[in-house]
């Protein structure tokens, strides 16, 4: 290879001369040499960008610069995550966009200015929520109208069985270990059931302080590993059951519970029949700008409900958007509209995403503290059993068994945060509207009843 002129690079061979010019192979670096979605090139520009306002002592917390410092940060954590051998492949690369973020503030190897924005960033924006509720809704949008009706009157009944299941074998492992009954479910295996940090963990720890009579940060101390662990253990089993429907892809429809009839595809048969003529499957940026602003909008009307009648408002929107999708309240080309806004925030913020949970809201010694054996055994083997109740059960039943799985595993998730990385974990993002149902109103309902029943026994 010889360079001829500052234009094009001459590559020889025994056959003939091939001129390739030096802007094609600059392209072609952006265009196949990438960490994430983030061409190289541009990776490495956002990394001395973010260095150089690291060492003058000041990130901004503003979205411009935050967009790309979590970005960077994020891509490759996953990045790092997807490349470990065998791991990788089985839901590494959400562990270490959620764990490894953590850890480096734990031991103070990230830059205090990047935690400090993220964190203002993440709390004062609660650009969770606008993730969540563009992923809800254009998954909905995206179901086909037969498999979102059946699979959300079918969902409940392997669900349940999970959750006692899994309640009786978690309760059996740790007697065997010696440990008190009442220590068992009340502080190991409710905390794993009970839908996250602020849906769970933190009405738990202040009804445990009314009526065991002690602080609300001690029993919150204790609680939140469990539920940290517990996440962990479902992200790395829906990475697993993951590669299983690679391997077996008659048990799993890849994001769809319920199997197809014949003929039938993925795409929902109806809009795309009703498709206004000249749209040629083409969506322009007014149709993507008001599926965004679909997603929104619905969003406000569940934080509406929660004022009135006390739904969390992710819950409400879920069920508005399902009726919105089954009455046939939008029009096919704002469906797209919501589609192609549901695979921009699947493949380009879920990471950045993750890494902000990591840094704002995941403490890692809790998580350290947590790593007994006799913990770890009574939760591995509690949600072990209710996602292998989920599977055989969806499978009885007539639905896909490993993306009913998968939604089981969301039951023992850290909330929405949760969802998203077991989802990420198990590549089943469609899955977000069932497993919202799965940790909101599942978690909701356990919640509420423990400590109902823990009350009348105290008395």
């Amino acid at each position: 290879m010889s360079t001829t002129d500052d234009s094009y690079i001459v590559v020889t061979d025994t056959v003939n001369v091939k001129k390739i010019p030096l802007k094609e192979k600059w392209w072609h670096i952006l265009d196949n040499w990438k960490i994430g979605i983030i061409p190289l090139p541009m990776f490495v520009l956002a990394g001395v960008l973010i260095g150089i306002d690291c060492l003058s002592g000041k990130l901004p917390s503003d979205i411009v610069v935050m967009v790309a410092t979590l970005a960077f940060f994020g891509f490759a954590c996953g990045e790092f995550g997807k490349r470990l051998p065998i791991i990788g492949k089985m839901g590494a690369a959400a562990i270490c966009a959620t764990f490894i973020p953590s850890a480096l503030v734990h031991y103070g190897l990230l830059p205090q200015v990047v935690i400090a924005s993220t964190t203002t960033f993440f709390k004062s924006t609660n650009i969770l929520y606008l993730y969540i509720c563009c992923i809800i809704v254009g998954s909905i949008m995206s179901m086909n109208r037969r498999a979102l009706i059946q699979g959300f009157l079918r969902i409940f009944f392997p669900m349940l069985c999970g959750e006692v299941a899994g309640m009786i074998v978690g309760m059996g492992v740790g007697m065997m270990l010696g440990l008190p009954p009442f220590q068992i479910f009340f502080f190991l295996i409710l905390p794993i059931m009970a839908g996250g940090v602020g849906e769970g963990a933190i009405p738990l720890s202040i009804g445990y302080a009314a009526l065991l009579h002690m602080q609300q940060g001690v029993a919150l101390g204790r609680i939140l590993p469990i539920v940290m662990l517990g996440g962990l253990t479902a992200i790395i089993i829906a990475g697993c059951l993951n590669r299983l429907g690679k391997r077996y892809p008659h048990l799993t429809g890849e994001g769809n519970l319920m199997p197809m009839k014949p003929g039938e595809t993925q795409e929902t048969t109806e809009e795309l029949t009703q498709t206004p003529q000249g749209a040629g499957g083409k969506v322009d940026v007014t149709t993507i700008a008001a599926g965004a602003l679909l997603a929104v909008l619905l969003y406000m009307v569940g934080m509406l409900g929660q004022k009135l009648i006390g739904l969390p408002a992710p819950v409400g929107m879920l069920f508005i958007a399902v009726l919105i999708k089954l009455a046939h309240g939008v029009s096919p080309r704002m469906l797209e509209g919501s589609q192609v806004v549901y695979k921009f925030f699947q493949t380009s913020v879920t990471y950045p995403i993750l890494f902000a949970v990591g840094v704002a809201i995941t403490p890692w010694q809790e998580l350290v503290n947590a790593f007994t054996i006799s913990n770890l055994l009574v939760i591995v083997s509690t949600v072990g059993t209710l996602v292998a109740t989920g599977f055989f059960v969806g499978k009885k039943i007539g639905m896909h068994p490993i993306d009913v799985a998968i939604v089981s595993c969301c039951q023992s998730g850290q909330g929405g945060t949760g969802d998203v990385a077991i989802l990420t974990a198990g590549n089943r993002m469609e899955l977000m509207p069932f497993a919202q149902i799965a940790t909101r109103i599942g978690g909701a309902i356990n919640v509420s009843v423990s400590l109902l029943i823990l009350s009348n026994f105290l008395i």
